[in-house]
């Protein structure tokens, strides 16, 4: 394994391998432009799950996009294998692993760029240890997402950092019409759901926010990720409030980013949402009270962009419950007038 300090030389192509959550995977875009402004002459690769691959699908600057099969909880090796031979006939000079997990790992190893980054925990496996050429110890690295991107480009390959660099994802502008036809002229979208349930923000609250923004004479529309407890919160909020407008629930990721991009502000305590619509320049109220949202996923905002609840109580041993135990939740303390302000501040 080569020493985190020695010297990579100027590569003509990188791969970038990234198999981590949905919404996560926005998080490498500003490294990217990082990377993309250090070597202005490289060509970038991009190798992410079939799930994730839309949004990054019409970045002009990346030059090649390399999708692999995901199923959750069963292997995909002997349908990826083809794939996983034409990259690395491709002779990567360089590839960059920014989660370092297993299977990045091995994707690393068998695709076998001369030099290999990752970060790597305290304690690595032997797959871990041997995959990568320079490795940069995750004590090292701080725990939000994007400057810990940063931080490793940093420590590795002596990266200058640009300054204002953002998220930045593009959505399909054949979609574009399709979009406005199912936005109907809604211009807010609030998504209610989340994958944790502490971490959403209780329906009564959305239902004080809907009021408040009816009653100025915004048009919102709510959505919620397509399994059956997160349309089971659209169900109950329609039944209270008959009125409002839902989003089909089986749009796509495709679809669904460029019906973000029509909108114009997007209301979410789901950082998969928010962190799509920042890449695509959409204006956003991240709504965050979890430790774990605040320490990696708020920092990227500004404070006219997030609001934070009360201190959260969901650490220790609390953070492995599925739902908050406290009598008030930290979601509970964020207010529907608040959230209503900002969304006026915005015009």
């Amino acid at each position: 394994m080569i020493s985190a300090s020695a010297i990579i030389p100027h590569p003509n192509r990188i791969l970038i391998i990234q198999f981590k959550y949905l919404g996560d995977a926005v998080f490498i875009t500003p490294a990217l432009q990082a990377l993309q402004a250090q070597y202005p002459s490289a060509e970038i690769h991009l190798l992410v799950s079939q799930d994730v691959a839309p949004m990054f699908e019409h970045v002009s600057w990346i030059t090649k996009i390399w999708v692999l099969p995901r199923k959750r909880g069963k292997s995909t090796f002997f349908e990826s294998w083809p794939v996983i031979k034409k990259i690395r006939n491709c002779n990567f000079d360089l590839s960059i692993d920014f989660v370092g997990n297993d299977r990045g790992a091995l994707l690393s190893l068998l695709i076998h760029a001369k030099y290999r980054i990752a970060p790597l925990e305290k304690k690595p496996n032997l797959l871990r240890k041997f995959a990568y050429t320079k490795v940069i110890p995750t004590e090292r690295l701080p725990i939000s997402w994007v400057k810990r991107h940063f931080e490793m480009l940093k420590l590795s390959l002596n990266t200058p950092i640009p300054p204002n660099l953002k998220m930045l994802i593009a959505s399909d502008p054949l979609c574009e019409d399709q979009a406005e036809d199912i936005l109907k002229g809604h211009t807010v979208i609030c998504h209610v759901g989340t994958s944790q349930q502490k971490k959403e923000w209780p329906i009564q609250k959305w239902r004080e926010l809907y009021v408040l923004a009816k009653n100025s004479g915004y048009q919102l529309a709510f959505s919620a990720g397509p399994n059956e407890r997160e349309q089971g919160i659209l169900t109950e909020l329609k039944k209270q409030e008959p009125d409002i407008f839902l989003l089909p629930p089986l749009l796509g990721l495709k679809m669904y980013l460029a019906v973000l991009k029509q909108s114009r502000v997007v209301i979410s305590g789901d950082t998969g949402p928010l962190h799509f619509a920042a890449g695509l320049g959409v204006k956003i109220i991240g709504l965050f009270g979890t430790t774990d949202s605040v320490l990696r996923a708020a920092p990227i905002y500004d404070k006219s962009e997030a609001i934070l609840s009360k201190p959260c109580k969901c650490v220790g041993r609390e953070s492995k419950f599925v739902t908050c135990q406290k009598k008030q939740s930290c979601m509970d303390s964020i207010n529907a007038s608040d959230v209503f302000k900002m969304l006026k501040e915005y015009g």
